[in-house]
């Protein structure tokens, strides 16, 4: 399934997305919620927003649970979106207006329609309307000679949705990219990594003091110690290995055992490979407490903290700023 996403008004910034199956099955697609969406505006009254995915909630008697889904970044609600975007695309075909921010009411154009609705509203249909045809014809890629393609997609995904669908597919391969440098790697440079991603992360009084930590004891299945607070009123404890394989439960039993020797209550256990469930399981049930961060963590915190990875693109996502626009 292909999808299309444009980016802010230019026409250059275009992404096309192999999708690769991947949608729920709970919640419809946006094109699907357009015909409910309409039915509800209907009435001809101005309603919110937030009404109009009750409504149709209800309609398509969607639960509870399933409306709490959240698109992957988690700041959203996917039905909460998909609800926009419905607006959004009704009302660049002339079907609904917005009078003000968050609300919107039915055009004469959309009580035509509402009159006599088609069974299904969808793209292909709004494609009927010049302003939307305008609208689609704007987010279409242009190539070397200005003229506009029209790849013709199968919209299933908003665009939002495409963007995080996008991102979260290069990170994960740029994850495993990460993973694997980090193997290759030497003992050595592993240690280094870990010393920046802690103070990266605010653990250690110092850089020098995070340095002298890791790697320097060996001691009883004890890597290193680094403060976790810039006072050092708590110390923690840490073993970082290179493991290509699984890191089972009497590996953690060891450190823990260390641990107590030490009478310490927080350590933490990093490696480039990852954990069995059995130890996983294990941690949660032990005094003191052990965080397990393996190689797919690791790499995600790099990710997060800009660590060993340097920012390609940028892209910043805006809305209509209303305040702006009012002449009160």
């Amino acid at each position: 399934m292909r999808s299309e996403l444009t980016l802010g008004a230019n026409p250059g910034a275009f992404i096309t997305i192999i999708d690769d199956g991947y949608d729920d099955v709970a919640i419809p697609d946006f094109q699907s919620l357009m015909r409910p969406f309409l039915d509800f505006a209907s009435d001809g009254l101005v309603h919110a927003l937030s009404d109009a995915r009750e409504a149709i909630a209800s309609t398509l008697k969607i639960t509870e649970q399933d409306r709490e889904e959240m698109l992957p970044s988690g700041r959203q609600r996917r039905f909460d979106n998909r609800v926009a975007w419905a607006k959004v695309y009704l009302e660049q075909a002339g079907l609904i207006t917005s009078p003000r921010r968050g609300h919107f009411h039915i055009t004469e154009r959309g009580r035509d329609l509402a009159a006599n609705p088609p069974e299904r509203i969808d793209i292909a249909f709004l494609d009927q309307y010049e302003e939307f045809r305008n609208f689609r014809k704007a987010a279409r890629p242009v190539n070397r000679n200005d003229k506009v393609t029209d790849p013709k997609p199968v919209e299933v995904e908003t665009p939002e949705e495409a963007l995080e669908h996008a991102y979260q597919s290069i990170r994960a391969e740029l994850s495993a990219t990460l993973l694997a440098r980090i193997k290759q790697a030497s003992p050595a440079f592993f240690e280094r990594l870990v010393v920046e991603l802690l103070l990266k992360m605010g653990y250690g009084r110092s850089r020098v003091d995070a340095g002298r930590a890791i790697g320097a004891s060996g001691d009883e299945g004890i890597d290193g110690i680094i403060s976790e607070d810039r006072l050092g009123l708590e110390t923690i404890y840490i073993q970082a290995k290179r493991w290509e394989g699984t890191v089972g439960r009497p590996e953690i039993q060891k450190f823990v055992g260390a641990l107590h020797g030490k009478r310490a209550r927080k350590g933490v256990f990093l490696t480039t490979g990852t954990f069995s469930a059995d130890a996983v399981e294990y941690v949660t049930r032990i005094d003191p407490r052990v965080v397990l961060i393996g190689g797919r963590e690791l790499t995600e915190y790099m990710l997060d903290l800009n660590l060993g990875v340097t920012p390609r693109a940028v892209y910043e996502l805006q809305r209509i700023d209303s305040d702006y626009f009012s002449e009160e």
